[in-house]
């Protein structure tokens, strides 16, 4: 059982979505942020991509204005994306090995082929004092490599996790926790996202030693069309709370 209980960080790309769907503002993605964190919520993520097909690099300097909790920036390490970064200096850059096309987030990190690329990612995301987090499996040959670019973080993919936990939740945790593990004696922090929801996300957490922060959006804006935002964000906290 962790000893202290893992942040949520909200993700509000699908609020950008359903602007994006219509033009114009509504729903207004600062308000989003905004409410969320008064609703409790303790980071705001977005992953802008390429295409801005949900957040713009626009939304991400805005938001980085008001969010008051910590801003974690997701995406691809492209010279944009980190001009970006370095213009806004969230508290963290999850790096993700996103090609400009993918639906969605679909593979963490070889941190072993991408070792040199990584590295000096990091190390100039680092001299402007921000937290550095890689995307990545649970292949623990991959999280020593990692912890070998200098990265603070790991975020464990937990697609893998969701898709076989209704079958049989101590199989699929278990690299979970094997990997957590090998990343906290290589000094690393650990985070995790990718389908968590309000069925799988206290199972997880209850499990995974040295849990610091969970990324949600997908699943978590989609309860909010039922259930309303706050409501939503106060039940997944206290599932995170169970743990």
């Amino acid at each position: 059982m962790n000893e202290t209980h893992p942040k949520l960080s909200v993700n509000i790309n699908k609020i950008a979505t359903l602007r994006n769907a219509r033009g114009g503002r509504i729903p207004d993605v600062v308000l989003a942020a905004k409410n969320a964190e008064s609703f409790g919520a303790q980071g705001i993520t977005v992953h802008p991509r390429p295409d801005e097909r949900h957040i713009r690099y626009e939304d991400v300097r805005q938001l980085s204005r008001v969010v008051a909790t910590e801003f974690n920036i997701e995406g691809y390490p492209t010279e944009d994306f980190l001009q970006l970064a370095e213009e806004v200096c969230p508290a963290q850059v999850t790096l993700v090995p996103d090609a400009p096309d993918v639906l969605t987030s679909n593979a963490g990190w070889n941190t072993l082929a991408e070792h040199n690329l990584l590295k000096g990612v990091v190390e100039r995301l680092h001299r402007n004092n921000i937290r550095v987090s890689l995307f990545i499996d649970t292949d623990e040959a991959l999280i020593a490599a990692a912890a070998e670019t200098g990265a603070d973080r790991i975020e464990l993919y937990t697609e893998a996790y969701a898709n076989a936990f209704e079958k049989n939740p101590d199989k699929a945790v278990a690299p979970y926790v094997l990997a957590a593990k090998a990343a906290g004696r290589l000094g690393l922090g650990i985070n995790a996202g990718h389908d968590l929801n309000l069925d799988n996300l206290n199972y997880f957490a209850m499990n995974v030693p040295g849990l610091l922060e969970v990324s949600i959006g997908h699943a978590l804006i989609s309860d909010a069309l039922y259930l309303g935002l706050e409501n939503t964000i106060q039940r997944y906290l206290h599932e995170l709370r169970k743990s």
